[in-house]
């Protein structure tokens, strides 16, 4: 019944062709839009404090640790619950330990809080301790805590004991 009239609509200037206009970005294929702002980060995964594990764990995500786990583990963020027992080596990013480490720990931020236990060295870019926390090995800093190259020296004795 009614329809837009194009007589308003501006036409091609002189001397310009009629082309369509600049192709926007197009949504992905599967039809879902996904915004240009960051990702959001998945929650952590958390092990509860009724859960033993036996083996290794590796996510490039966050990992929360409630109960006890035999093996290694590495992530992007490790927290030891206070509860919590890990034996084995532990690798991340970020490493905050509440409970108990009986292995070598290597992260670009470790930080041992009041009612953290490490027995094992610990290889950091920084490191933080809190008063009351107990800790048994050497403690070594490097650029890239990260790299696991096979061949390494171990770490000097930086100290041990309890702070």
């Amino acid at each position: 019944m009614f329809s837009k009239s194009k007589i308003n609509d501006p036409g091609p200037k002189a001397g310009e062709t009629t082309t369509p206009e600049t192709p926007k970005p197009q949504a992905p294929a599967g039809g879902d839009f996904k915004p240009a702002a960051p990702k959001t980060k998945p929650p952590a995964s958390v092990l509860s404090a009724d859960l033993h594990i036996t083996g290794n764990l590796k996510t490039s995500g966050d990992i929360q640790i409630e109960g006890q786990v035999d093996g290694d583990i590495r992530a992007h963020l490790l927290t030891v619950g206070e509860g919590a027992t890990v034996k084995g080596e532990c690798i991340a990013d970020d490493v905050v330990v509440n409970g108990r480490i009986v292995g070598r720990v290597r992260g670009l931020k470790v930080r041992l809080t009041s009612t953290a236990r490490v027995e094992g060295d610990i290889i950091h870019k920084t490191i933080a301790i809190e008063s009351g926390a107990h800790f048994e090995g050497s403690v070594q800093r490097q650029d890239d805590p990260l790299s696991t190259n096979g061949g390494k020296k171990p770490p000097q004795n930086a100290g041990a004991g309890q702070g």
